[in-house]
């Protein structure tokens, strides 16, 4: 059996289901990682484990990026694709490989700052297996879309693509191969999954919004606000990425933010506040909006990069993805997505909260800064905590309906 076979839907699903769609391991392992990398994360910043080769802050970027956010994706394209098109995904044994590659590239991350004598050792071995998580995962994508012949599905699969490239470029900077290899991949990547988070949030928000509240509504999504928004992320992320000009990022930025202010506007309406897998939904798109303001004003305070991308990071792809992930593990697993399980809400608030603390109260308190990114480490942790408590158990049990998936 190559690696691509899927196994036959089963009539009668087993118990042990972890391994039947592609959100079930992912969204699991994306769960674990988040808190087990922060933890880490926070042991680093307060000088209690130590790295060799790569910086504190490389470490964190590259697996909240390639790790967690790319799980994330996987799980979420893997499921999405099969309902799109109709043909199935890896399952089974091909799923379980696909995971142990993304798992053992994580592991060898995570070990990474235990045994700084062994960096070099560990690097090879994650670069040979998250690059080949990468291809089989852009490949088992690209399967779906090119045989049912949907076209409009490329620009997602470019992005897949992508991703692979900037991981490779990231690889290539560790091992001094490419000089500015490190900071292309890393950056780049971080912009190709906020991409892949706005395109998905154009096609799914507005119609969750549409069912999910009790009035009657229909949202305005005029071509214009997706095309211009498209070119102007683009121009902003090669700004940002390439060539580094404040002037650039200012422009674009600022006309990010009024364009997707007018998308929010047209998107608003009372019931979603109603709605915790609303709300978190469009209070994600929110942070993203502001993230680009604190953008466009970094060309009066420099600074306010960091601000910006961590508003993009925790408030933006945090709150949307933990959001979609409820949203997925609760659909396909059987169940009612308007009625969630108990602590949904609090979960989600932490989410929030912790956003909150790495953004604004280093603006209104900066004296207390290292001080607030370990609450916010601490929120993110407890965020993740109560989604693995919740969730985990519908991932791995079986569809509460008897189907397969």
């Amino acid at each position: 059996m190559t690696v691509l076979n899927l196994d036959q839907h089963k009539k009668v699903p087993p118990n042990f289901s972890l391994f039947n769609l592609g959100f079930r391991p992912f969204f699991l392992g994306a769960g674990l990682l988040a808190i087990i990398s922060m933890l880490i994360w926070y042991l680093l910043l307060q000088g209690q484990l130590q790295l060799s080769g790569i910086s504190t802050t490389q470490w964190h970027s590259h697996e909240i990026i390639f790790g967690f956010a790319m799980a994330i994706i996987t799980g979420f394209l893997l499921t999405a694709v099969k309902n799109w098109t109709n043909i199935d995904t890896p399952s089974g044994r091909p799923l379980l490989l696909l995971f142990l590659l993304w798992l053992g590239a994580r592991i060898g991350w995570l070990l990474l700052p235990f045994l700084p004598e062994m960096t070099q050792t560990l690097l090879v071995i994650s670069a040979v297996l998250d690059l080949a998580f990468n291809l089989y995962f852009a490949l088992a994508f690209a399967r779906p879309v090119i045989l049912s012949k949907q076209w409009n599905q490329i620009g997602l699969l470019v992005k897949v693509v992508l991703m692979g490239i900037l991981n490779l470029l990231c690889y290539l900077g560790i091992f001094g191969v490419l000089e500015h290899g490190m900071a292309w991949g890393i950056y780049g990547g971080f912009f190709i999954i906020l991409a892949i988070i706005l395109t998905m949030g154009r096609r799914v928000i507005p119609f969750f919004i549409e069912r999910g509240v009790s009035e009657k509504i229909s949202i305005n999504n005029p071509k214009w606000i997706d095309h211009s928004s498209l070119v102007l992320f683009l121009l902003l992320a090669i700004s940002e990425v390439f060539l580094s000009t404040p002037l650039l990022t200012t422009t674009f930025a600022s006309a990010l933010f009024v364009v997707g202010c007018i998308r929010l506007f047209n998107w608003h309406t009372a019931g979603i506040w109603q709605k915790p897998m609303l709300w978190s939904l469009y209070l994600g798109m929110v942070a993203i909006q502001v993230g680009f303001l604190l953008f466009a004003l970094t060309v009066f305070y420099p600074p306010l990069q960091s601000l910006a991308i961590h508003t993009l990071a925790v408030g933006g792809i945090g709150l949307i993805t933990l959001g979609m992930m409820t949203r997925v593990t609760l659909g396909h697993t059987g169940r009612n997505v308007n009625q969630p399980p108990p602590f949904h809400t609090f979960l989600l608030s932490l989410i929030l909260m912790a956003t909150v603390i790495r953004v604004l109260f280093p603006i209104l308190w900066p004296e207390h800064y290292s001080s607030w990114i370990s609450f916010s480490q601490l929120f993110w942790i407890g965020a993740y905590g109560v989604f693995i408590v919740t969730f985990a158990p519908m991932l791995i049990q079986k569809r509460i309906d008897g189907h397969f998936g």
